[in-house]
């Protein structure tokens, strides 16, 4: 029986959950394969790929810092990813090597998931950041037809980001009171309130009653800003079930399996938080 061969690809690489979750779908699936760590420093990135198709990968996951740097050893990449500037996954498709970006799927994959039937009557959106993330959930909810603002502390990044989406405004911090006064999806795709990281700092009670807050962050699970809209009577979205759902049209592109995502599959990786990062 054939063992097909899948990688996560970045630098360093020895952090990633991805191999916990592929393994628990190929184990679950009966299917004979592997999805294995590949450290690759940027100056090796173009012996990877010179060695990509003798090495027998069916694809795999790319992340920091090769999310750029892989586009050009690619035969074509999809329109997500083109959009987002970013590649994070790799497929064959009839002996085209292809790239793709499905971290926007993951953001609406979690984010229908836990809080189901959010955009029933939805129209707008806040994003706080200008990062990758900002990227991902900005392009997910201007496919979902929301009208979506985007706040960062550097003003003119938010800007550039709205302007390179289109039909989105960017703001500073200064517009985001008056902002959440219509939000009917407040998200935090900065890294602040994550374990080592300085809380954000954001006021909650200017929010529009009944709106969702989704944070990315992951570690810890329920940060400074979820438990602060809970309290506020908020439904939360935290950021796990995005890593969970982004990796879905991967597997099945690897191993021609589309995979569920279980509270099976989360809580194992819950564990597995908890156990390395006390306190999450």
């Amino acid at each position: 029986m054939t063992t097909r061969r899948a990688f996560v690809m970045g630098h360093p690489i020895a952090h990633s959950r991805s191999p916990m979750l592929h393994g628990y779908w190929l184990d679950r699936y009966g299917i004979a394969g592997s999805y294995e760590r590949v450290d690759v420093a940027p100056e090796d990135l173009g012996a990877f790929f010179a060695a990509y198709r003798e090495s027998g990968w069916v694809g795999g996951n790319v992340t920091v810092p090769h999310k750029l740097a892989v586009i050009p050893y690619l035969d074509r990449i999809d329109e997500a990813a083109t959009k987002l500037g970013a590649v994070n996954t790799i497929w064959w498709d009839d002996g085209r090597l292809i790239g793709g970006n499905t971290d926007w799927v993951g953001f609406l994959g979690n984010l229908d998931e836990l809080a189901p039937g959010w955009d029933r009557d939805a129209k707008k959106a806040v994003i706080l950041g200008a990062g990758g993330a900002a990227r991902a959930a900005a392009y997910a909810l201007g496919e979902r037809g929301l009208s979506v603002a985007l706040c960062n502390r550097t003003a003119s990044k938010a800007e550039e980001l709205a302007v390179h989406f289109g039909g989105m405004s960017g703001h500073g911090l200064d517009a985001l009171p008056a902002l959440m006064g219509e939000a009917d999806l407040l998200v935090n795709t900065t890294s602040l309130g994550m374990m080592g990281k300085p809380p954000l700092d954001v006021d909650l009670a200017p929010l529009k009653p009944g709106a969702v807050v989704y944070d990315v962050v992951y570690v810890p699970l329920e940060t400074g800003l979820l438990k602060a809209a809970k309290a506020q009577g908020h439904r939360t979205v935290d950021g796990l079930g995005m890593l969970l759902h982004q990796a879905v049209e991967g597997f099945g592109h690897w191993f021609g399996q589309t995979p569920e995502v279980t509270r099976e599959l989360r809580s194992l990786l819950i564990d597995d938080i908890r156990a390395k990062t006390p306190g999450a």
